[in-house]
């Protein structure tokens, strides 16, 4: 289910952490932002290019793939705060109370080592591209203009490391909630019923308007 889950606050030092850390995750989702933006320019220069002048944007394949890192990872820790993300709450939506944090307290420990294990393959995989010696430190580089891909690899190791990051404090926000026996824990997604999700993108439209 894809939905816009509601994160609660308050004045603990886990909320204040959790909203110090959602400002970073912002940067990064505004640069993801961006690059989707740019990429739109960059499609409608080339494309006219060719039209207009029989001369396309150089390149313009190379840019894509050069920032696809930037558009695919750079804004999952911010979705991942917010529960934006595609995930399937038919049965874990059924729990209540102890049962619910425990479910997500696996599931977010699962996502943690698997981002781990990415981070370590990630940057290895940045490590093989990247060179002091080489011309613009870079091993490799694109087929058409050369650009080096070092930058666009090393994007992968930072933005997974943000997310584990995001995911640690969810797992204390989950542990507490299943410690303390919370009904309402701060600074995790919490899951909304159909009903719920409904009234608040009304709210959301009504503010819009």
């Amino acid at each position: 289910m894809a939905g816009n889950s509601p994160v609660l606050e308050d004045g603990s030092t886990l909320s204040r952490l959790d909203k110090t850390f959602l400002k970073i995750e912002r940067i990064f989702a505004l640069i993801s932002g961006f690059a989707v933006f740019s990429l739109m320019v960059m499609a409608v220069v080339s494309v006219g290019g060719r039209n207009m002048f029989n001369r396309p944007l150089p390149g313009y394949v190379d840019w894509v793939e050069a920032a696809m890192p930037l558009i695919a990872f750079m804004g999952i820790a911010y979705a991942q705060r917010d529960g934006t993300h595609i995930r399937m709450d038919i049965l874990i939506g059924r729990l209540k109370g102890r049962a619910l944090w425990f479910a997500e307290l696996v599931s977010v420990l699962l996502i943690l080592l698997l981002m781990v294990a990415l981070v370590w393959g990630s940057w290895a995989h940045f490590e093989r591209s990247f060179d002091w010696n080489a011309p613009l430190w870079s091993r490799d580089s694109s087929i058409d203009i050369g650009l080096p891909l070092w930058p666009a690899k090393i994007l992968a190791p930072i933005a997974f490391s943000i997310l584990c990051v995001r995911l640690v404090i969810q797992i204390w926000g989950f542990g507490r909630a299943l410690v303390l026996g919370l009904e309402q824990p701060v600074a995790v997604p919490l899951i909304q019923d159909a009903a719920a999700q409904a009234m608040a993108e009304a709210e959301q439209l009504g503010k819009k308007g």
